[in-house]
């Protein structure tokens, strides 16, 4: 196994298109790298990025939004057996 060399432009240019909606998966093919590679950068910028208090804030905007998610879905079946009666 070799390793490659992997410039900061490359790299940018790689977590730039992920951002903009490609794959990871068909970057590590286009790059001949690891889709493992690619994830690491993701998380090692994401990690660097955000604060505590923003870690914790989404933390708490996420649990939030998962029991808004929880509260529909379960009107919804609600719903749906009312209308198969």
């Amino acid at each position: 196994m070799t390793t490659k060399l992997i410039t900061k432009e490359l790299k940018d240019e790689i977590l730039g298109k992920v951002k903009l909606g490609e794959s990871v998966a068909s970057l590590s093919r286009h790059y001949d790298m690891s889709d493992k590679t690619i994830y690491r950068w993701l998380k090692e910028g994401v990690l660097k990025d955000i604060s505590v208090y923003e870690y914790t804030r989404l933390r708490r905007e996420n649990q939030q939004l998962k029991e808004v998610v929880g509260v529909l879905s379960f009107e919804l079946s609600k719903l749906k057996k009312k209308t198969n009666h």
